[in-house]
């Protein structure tokens, strides 16, 4: 049970990010504010990208991939920043320029209303598999503040992912974005820091990990052969396989490029010039805030097991060295550091950033998900009503994306949170990059109906190859088929 300074410090700063959020919000007045927002300069920008691109993915679900694979978590952040930066050198420009208020809109300019349609829920699909990764971050870090059960837990999460957008919309993601750029930078470098001073710089934390994997328990485990695969497994960019960590990447920045939420931020800005400063300001960031993470992920990795760890020693005979701790599971790797080993004022300002943190991103998410639902699967709906009955749908939208979310998260508990990103950005990629690019720089080269195929095709290839025994990851499979169907329908 946690202190009531962590919980003061906590329950500020989350007072603090709604605050500014709800102030932000206040200039709302119709549905196209509330989706685009529309005169945000460039640290607004930023801050709106900053603040869904980083959220519990890139912070807990970094430490939690760090905890198990070492340095190949860096992969998240660093494809983050990647297509953060296309999408502000070589997007921005085009999309603002296509007179459309979502992505999906462009293609339905291009290849007509079933594409259009059919893309908005195929994105829709990666979207929410991206939310429910936020709903499970966020049920992991309140059930840990508060000692509640994950069904409470998530149920509040997303209760809060709920408030912190339903009243703002992406200006309110813009401006509180900002406020928590500033917190997540400042605590990603303090907790660093911290890790780095402990452990006796790089050095130290490869021989806290030798400490921890003597236990031929915890190798097993964990599918290593012992200490002598402790560089390759922590101190290599490519632990999960050459192929695996490039495609995951490779995922980061191409669904970076595919998503609504980020085209949002862009299309907020007041000029082209501030959307991709803004853009830019977001790929200096997020790599820095994920190697901050790392550093944590694998500094916990080298003075703690998880309780699944401990029973299976238990049960091996082996007994927990004095200077090991326990925790809950791998996720629990960046709240549980800062809890055991920061001050409890310092501790509880860097919780309530990262709970904000994964909030925020969950909330631009869900805007997202509720403006392709309202602009592209409810046109006709949309259409027929008045500009403040659009805000009122897309509210309702958002209402109803969250409970479906706190649901899979559930069911799913136990999965890495950044696989979940790496298969939710991989599948807004195949469905729609390709088409969308050709869209922007190439029309009329494609017929409607190949259009259409390629993007089922690629968005059902990438399942097959994700839930079979198919080697390499499953972004290339979708990448091939979407492109290759694609090509074979040129006019």
């Amino acid at each position: 049970m946690i202190s009531i300074v962590y919980i003061i410090g906590v329950s500020l700063t989350v007072a603090l990010l709604l605050g500014v959020s709800w102030w932000s919000g206040r200039k709302v007045k119709d549905a196209r504010s509330f989706m685009t927002g529309g005169n945000a300069g460039s640290l607004l920008v930023g801050g709106a990208l900053l603040g869904t691109l980083a959220g519990g993915q890139s912070t807990i679900g970094t430490a939690q991939l760090a905890f198990c694979y070492g340095w190949s978590a860096w992969w998240f952040t660093i494809g983050a920043g990647i297509g953060a930066a296309v999408l502000g050198l070589v997007y921005a420009a085009r999309i603002r320029k296509s007179g459309c208020s979502t992505l999906l809109e462009i293609l339905g300019k291009e290849y007509g209303k079933t594409a259009e349609t059919v893309g908005s829920l195929l994105s829709m699909i990666g979207i929410f598999i991206s939310i429910v990764a936020q709903v499970l971050a966020a049920a992991a870090m309140i059930s840990t503040l508060f000692s509640i059960d994950m069904v409470t837990a998530a149920v509040a999460g997303a209760m809060l992912i709920m408030l912190f957008v339903l009243f703002g919309g992406i200006r309110s993601a813009g401006v509180s974005g900002l406020v928590k750029m500033l917190l997540l930078f400042c605590c990603s470098l303090v907790a660093g820091g911290v890790v780095l001073a402990a452990a006796g710089g790089f050095g130290g934390l490869y021989t806290a990990l030798v400490g921890v994997l003597r236990s031929e328990t915890v190798c097993s485990v964990n599918d290593m052969a012992g200490v002598d695969d402790l560089h390759e497994r922590f101190g290599s960019l490519f632990a999960r396989g050459v192929f695996k960590d490039m495609g995951g990447c490779i995922s980061l920045i191409l669904g970076v490029l595919a998503t609504q939420t980020y085209a949002q931020c862009i299309w907020s800005a007041r000029s082209d010039r501030h959307a991709r400063r803004g853009a830019l300001i977001c790929a200096a960031c997020i790599p820095l805030i994920g190697a901050a993470c790392t550093l944590v992920g694998i500094y916990m990795r080298g003075h703690y097991v998880t309780e699944e760890e401990m029973a299976a020693m238990r049960a091996a005979g082996e007994v927990l060295p004095q200077q090991m701790g326990v925790i809950q599971n791998s996720a629990q790797a960046f709240p549980a550091f800062i809890q055991l080993h920061l001050p409890a004022w310092l501790g509880g300002i860097m919780l309530g950033t990262l709970l904000v943190n994964v909030i925020g991103c969950g909330s631009g998410l869900s805007l997202g998900a509720a403006t392709i639902m309202v602009r592209d699967v409810f046109d006709v709906l949309s259409r027929r009503a008045g500009k403040m009955s659009q805000l009122l749908l897309t509210r309702c939208s958002i209402v109803a994306i969250l409970a479906l979310a706190v649901v899979v998260a559930l069911v799913a508990g136990g999965a890495f949170i950044n696989d979940l990103g790496f298969l939710s950005l991989g599948l807004r990629a195949v469905a729609i990059l390709f088409p969308l690019s050709f869209a922007l720089w190439c029309p009329g080269t494609f017929r409607p109906r190949g259009v259409l195929l390629s993007m089922l095709t690629g968005t059902a290839a990438m399942l097959i190859a994700k839930f079979t025994t198919m080697p390499g990851d499953a972004v290339y499979y979708g990448l091939a088929a979407s492109l290759a169907v694609l090509l074979a329908f040129k006019k």
